[in-house]
């Protein structure tokens, strides 16, 4: 059991790990912080966290964990923040989404990386935000992905993963730059081609009828491109090279499907959607299991 969790970052990620943790018995008292009050006190009144502050040093002093649910870009502050507050056996992870940019945060920030930390990332999510959509169910079946370092501590190591775990969780681990490069072609790929369907659309000059007529397949597509516009721009920038590399892929392979619809190939196009179907339906079957 963690006696003391804190959480900087008190919105969907992190308020639905304290709920699950609560409903478990996983975790005594929850600690919020966040720059901004009225956040924290919302948090508090839907009994998402007990207490809160806006100081970072002050929130993960006499913590057993700390997880850090911020975008990419305000890690290294948060970071810094914890300096010379942290106790010799707090344990710190994170739930972003590119792990290579949190570990130079880290690095930037302590120095020497601490035995207790241990990077991880939620594979899970919806397009809303804000404490307020957190429920305790988001991380049930799902899987987190923890990234240890060489300088992680087993005993972190075991706390990151038995809080996940708890949570109904699924927990697996990999490589720091293996994890970079998965989640680029798998999330963040989806959601940069979201984002920038509905900015076409929109830009067209008959964006309003095509919107007004737009069916189910345009809203499931495009369902992702209503997540917070500051993260995404953050993960962008972090996984700037991994995300690239899989971009010329796609972009390569747009190509050669858009010269099938000019040349009419329909065999060639029957036989691709084929292939697509099949390979959907596994996916699908893997995570049904």
């Amino acid at each position: 059991m963690i006696r003391q969790l804190t959480i900087i970052g008190v919105g969907l990620i992190g308020g639905s790990l304290a709920r699950a943790l609560k409903q478990v018995g996983h975790v005594g008292e929850v600690v919020g912080c966040s720059r901004n009050q009225a956040h924290l006190q919302d948090a508090q009144k839907l009994g998402v966290i007990d207490r809160f502050t806006t100081d970072i040093g002050a929130a993960v002093q006499g913590a057993d964990v700390v997880l850090l649910a911020v975008p990419l870009g305000a890690m290294e502050d948060c970071f810094r923040a914890m300096v010379g507050h942290l106790g010799p056996d707090t344990v710190v992870t994170d739930a972003g989404s590119a792990k290579a940019s949190v570990v130079a945060a880290a690095q930037t920030a302590f120095g020497t990386l601490p035995a207790g930390f241990v990077p991880g990332h939620p594979i899970a999510g919806t397009e809303q935000s804000g404490v307020q959509a957190s429920f305790a169910e988001l991380y049930r079946n799902r899987r987190v992905i923890l990234t240890p370092l060489a300088s992680s501590s087993p005993a972190a190591l075991e706390a990151v993963r038995n809080m996940w775990q708890a949570t109904g969780a699924f927990v697996d681990e990999m490589g720091v730059e293996h994890h970079d490069e998965v989640l680029a072609a798998t999330s963040h790929l989806p959601h940069l081609l979201a984002y920038g369907l509905v900015d076409t659309l929109v830009s067209m000059d008959e964006s309003e009828e095509i919107f007004r007529f737009a069916a189910g397949g345009f809203r499931d597509f495009t369902r992702i491109a209503a997540s917070d516009a500051v993260v995404w721009r953050d993960i962008c920038l972090a996984n700037q090279t991994a995300l690239l590399a899989v971009l010329e892929r796609y972009r390569a392979d747009l190509e050669k499907l858009t010269e099938l619809v000019r040349r009419g190939d329909g065999e060639a196009l029957a036989a691709l959607f084929t292939r697509a179907k099949a390979a959907r339906g596994r996916f699908v079957d893997q995570l049904e299991k």
